[in-house]
């Protein structure tokens, strides 16, 4: 039973079983979690989901995959939550109580910029995907893309 409730809650709510990419779709079904949570509570928000979705990630992960071949299945998405939520920390401020025309391509900009950096797997996110093979690594590599995705997106967003 816990390894059910475990894989329902790690491919995010059955978003992950999508045919067809479902990284870009778990991504992509993780941007109206971070309009809301940014919208309503800003920075500290943002911060204590993505914390809390680091931690249910890891251990939902964690029960999933217990004694299965693969540590990191596709049909896995509640990483790219945590990576898609860490992608929009520093724009916070810009989009905290903001409902402009122009937050909505923040998000769609941090969307395109974390599925490139979590597809390219540059540096430490390689690190993270290949040498931590563990529910921790599988998290861990989002963030990472995340972390990146969020440096370039802050630099887009003091532009505009």
């Amino acid at each position: 039973m816990l390894k059910k409730i475990s894989l329902f809650i790690a491919t995010l709510f059955g978003v992950g079983l999508s045919p067809k990419a479902p990284g870009t779709v778990g991504s992509l079904a993780s941007l109206p979690l971070a309009f809301l949570v940014i919208y309503n509570f800003g920075f500290n928000g943002l911060f204590y989901a993505i914390l809390i979705t680091f931690i249910v990630g890891s251990c939902t992960i964690y029960f999933a995959t217990k004694n299965e071949p693969e540590t990191d299945p596709g049909k896995i998405v509640i990483d790219e939550t945590a990576g898609q939520l860490t992608t929009f920390i520093l724009a916070t401020p810009y989009l905290y109580h903001n409902s402009s025309a122009d937050t909505f391509l923040v998000y769609l900009m941090g969307f395109g910029l974390f599925r490139f950096f979590d597809i390219c797997k540059m540096g430490p996110v390689k690190w993270a995907d290949s040498k931590i093979k563990n529910a921790f690594g599988v998290m861990l590599d989002d963030i990472f893309a995340g972390i990146f995705a969020t440096l370039i997106l802050m630099l887009i967003v003091k532009q505009l």
